[in-house]
């Protein structure tokens, strides 16, 4: 068979890495199951050169005004209990900006009975549209649209991470190795023949789980992070590793440890591809990696004024919004650095209200954020 010279030329540069490792005294790093179609791994110094330039800039500060977009009670079933949100990033069955929430509980307020996806535009007196009623998700506590915009989230209850069409109609459902996922996030690499994953966080095992969804990549779910901690607590309390986020330029998931109040991040996740690649150690702050000049972890913050983190946002600039769900449903603003820039309060109540935040914008200027509270059944934008 003929080879392009682009194929050629990416499995001349997995060779140059194979043998520049073997030089330096290590073992090979695995190959992408796709082979010449995803190219070499990249390392993490490779990685690193990518990181975008540091923005000190607190955009909390700016945020002053807090509208509320509308309820959030599905229309069809009733269910409340908002978690979950995300925003559509292009015009393709949905309209761009608009926004996707997750409800995880039913219209009796059942914890972890919610079945509903509802849309929303984000203006004032938005009206909810129901996307998904499925008991696949059954508990739903995290989505996120994919580059087609087919819509995947978390059932804590249900055990899946479920794929769903525009429409409605089932995808596919993942259950084992996922046992209670919490969280998820797509993660479609900017890069020419590379692999969409999608990454969930399991509230039991403590385990960072990626699967592809298109061609290339490993199509299989695959635990390649464990050993975050979990705790025990029912429904809405439990904690794990949650709030992950994607950034595309650098090429790094970020995860919020809510059971130890860190942050931590893992570098060049597109290449995570073998069970247990990065394990978390010493309640966060340290990692064992399988192949660390490729992938591996490392702490952008911890401790106070992180206080229960259950959510993340990533801003436009880089920084990120951390929500203490569980420890005073106050927002703290962290830049790429590990530097924290602002913390607000959103809800004065001592429940825990806000597991879900969201940002949109192109520049420090436009970006607002979105949250919900399931205090009120309310979805919010905070606008500048």
């Amino acid at each position: 068979m003929a080879f392009s010279n682009k194929s050629a030329v990416l499995i001349a540069t997995g060779a140059l890495l194979v043998a520049l490792a073997a030089c330096n005294g290590n073992s090979a790093v695995p190959s992408s199951q796709s082979g010449a179609q995803t190219g070499a791994r990249q390392t993490v110094a490779e990685s690193n050169a990518a990181q975008p330039a540091v923005d000190t800039t607190s955009i909390l500060k700016k945020l002053t005004k807090d509208v509320v977009i509308g309820t959030t009670i599905d229309p069809t079933n009733g269910d409340m209990g908002p978690r979950g949100l995300s925003v559509i990033q292009l015009d393709y069955h949905f309209k761009k900006g608009q926004l996707l929430v997750c409800n995880f509980d039913d219209k009796t307020g059942a914890p972890g009975k919610g079945t509903t996806i509802d849309l929303f535009n984000p203006q004032p007196s938005s009206s909810p549209q129901t996307v998904v009623q499925s008991s696949d998700i059954e508990g739903c506590d995290g989505t996120t649209p994919t580059s087609n915009n087919d819509v995947y989230a978390t059932g804590l209850t249900s055990h899946l991470l479920t794929g769903f069409m525009s429409n409605g109609k089932v995808v596919k459902s993942y259950g084992k190795p996922f046992v209670a996922p919490l969280s998820l996030v797509d993660a479609a690499n900017p890069k020419m023949y590379s692999a969409e994953y999608i990454f969930g966080s399991d509230a039991r095992t403590g385990g960072i789980i990626s699967f592809s969804i298109n061609m290339y990549g490993n199509n299989k779910p695959t635990e390649v992070g464990s050993g975050f901690d979990v705790n025990q607590k029912p429904d809405w309390g439990k904690l794990g590793p949650s709030g992950l986020q994607y950034e595309k330029k650098s090429n790094v998931l970020y995860i919020a440890d809510g059971v130890d109040n860190v942050i931590d991040e893992f570098t060049n996740v597109s290449e995570l591809l073998v069970p247990k690649e990065i394990v978390v150690q010493d309640k966060g702050l340290k990692f064992a990696c399988k192949y660390p000049h490729t992938t591996c972890g490392k702490v952008l913050f911890s401790g106070a004024p992180l206080n229960a983190p259950v959510a993340l946002a990533l801003l436009p600039n880089g920084n990120l919004i951390a929500a203490n769900t569980a420890g005073g449903n106050t927002l703290v603003e962290i830049s790429s650095a590990g530097k924290v820039l602002d913390t607000k309060v959103v809800d004065t109540s001592s429940t825990a209200g806000i597991f879900g935040i969201a940002a949109s914008g192109t520049s420090d200027s436009n970006t607002v954020l979105f949250y919900t509270d399931t205090n009120t059944n309310t979805l919010h934008e905070l606008e500048q």
